[in-house]
């Protein structure tokens, strides 16, 4: 038996105890197959102090809301944004607290042919009994549709044309054909079943989705955070939760965190706190997701080579992996940020982190 801890726990397992919080709470009604009102599921998203429901997730009640009630329809969620807006785990704690499990998961840039999207064949079971049930391996679609549950679908835009058909007639008819079965071949979605997707807008371009599925999937935008006191809050909280899942007894510290998500909101927005503006990077974008590994990265430096305590005094090390890849006007582009921006804001903190430029 493997007693090694696991790397990511899925959300059903980071918050079981809210689950059963809310389901005991739950006045209802439910829509059918789901084991949360919408009202409850919403609360699990955003949060609710009075029950002790953490936040998990920024963004307007009003969006979350419009999701939801998609999901409880025939019509599918696709949610669009740029990298590092919490699109996939806005998917994640949707599913579990729709379905009780989000692991039922298409990576849509791994799957070339139909078969992987809806089931392939026990080669073993094939030929020593033929085409039977026992012998099929259902894929997370086929799964979805027989236990009635919520399936996520990973960066849609990147699934060829041929597979997106295959996608367009399970939303229209909410079956499959599996000819090999004969009597058993079809197989009809039950209630609960539906598909939450993700598309990066940074891929529109890749594989252009055709108008009947865009009809059959209602698309919300994911925007960045617009709050910095917000984003601040979600990195001081995410970058906690992966520090400890890291196996570090270290704490971000709350000072290095406020640079270090200023410094991703201002060069992310293109423009400073106080309004002036500022060059974005080119090859980054500087999204809060990133922000949250650069904080997690920290923690780990200071429990295995400092002195257990997260410090300004190495942020722009880390900052330089983040930030800057293969763009080389992206080094200039940071280098004036720092001179023109960086220089100008008060604090010993502020100058402290100035004084580190000579590492770009």
């Amino acid at each position: 038996m493997n007693d090694k801890a696991i790397q990511r726990p899925t959300a059903e397992n980071l918050y079981r105890h809210e689950l059963e919080i809310l389901h005991e709470w739950d006045p209802g009604p439910a829509p059918p197959g789901w084991n949360l009102s919408p009202l409850a599921v919403e609360k699990f998203v955003l949060g609710d102090a009075e029950l002790g429901i953490l936040r998990k997730f920024v963004a307007q009640r009003e969006l979350v809301t419009r999701i939801i009630i998609s999901l409880a329809t025939n019509r599918g969620a696709m949610l669009i944004g740029e990298p590092g807006t919490a699109k996939s785990w806005l998917s994640e704690l949707l599913s579990c607290a729709i379905s009780g499990q989000s692991t039922l998961t298409v990576q849509g840039g791994a799957i070339s042919q139909v078969s992987q999207l809806l089931y392939s064949w026990n080669e073993a079971l094939l030929h020593s009994k033929g085409p039977c049930v026992e012998a099929l391996i259902p894929s997370p679609i086929y799964q979805g549709m027989q236990d009635g549950q919520l399936v996520r679908f990973e960066e849609i835009a990147r699934c060829p044309q041929h597979i997106q058909d295959a996608i367009l007639s399970i939303m229209s008819e909410r079956q499959i054909m599996v000819p090999e079965l004969g009597k058993d071949a079809l197989l009809f979605a039950r209630e609960g079943f539906n598909i939450i997707a993700t598309s990066n807008s940074l891929d529109r371009g890749v594989n252009e989705m055709s108008a009947a599925l865009k009809r059959r999937m209602n698309f919300e935008t994911i925007p960045p955070i617009r709050d910095l006191a917000d984003e601040i809050d979600v990195v001081m909280r995410e970058s906690e939760k992966l520090i400890r899942l890291s196996g570090v007894d270290v704490k971000p510290d709350p000072q290095t965190v406020e640079v270090l998500t200023t410094l991703f909101h201002e060069l992310r927005n293109g423009q400073t706190l106080d309004g002036r503006s500022t060059d974005r990077l080119a090859a980054t974008v500087m999204s809060t997701a990133e922000a949250v590994s650069v904080a997690h990265a920290m923690g780990v430096h200071a429990y295995y080579y400092g002195n257990g305590t997260m410090a300004l005094d190495n942020l722009v090390h880390f900052l330089i992996g983040a930030a800057l890849k293969d763009n080389k006007d992206d080094r200039r582009r940071m280098k004036h940020y720092f001179e023109t921006e960086v220089a100008l804001k008060k604090g010993d903190h502020w100058q402290q982190v100035f004084e580190q430029r000579q590492l770009l």
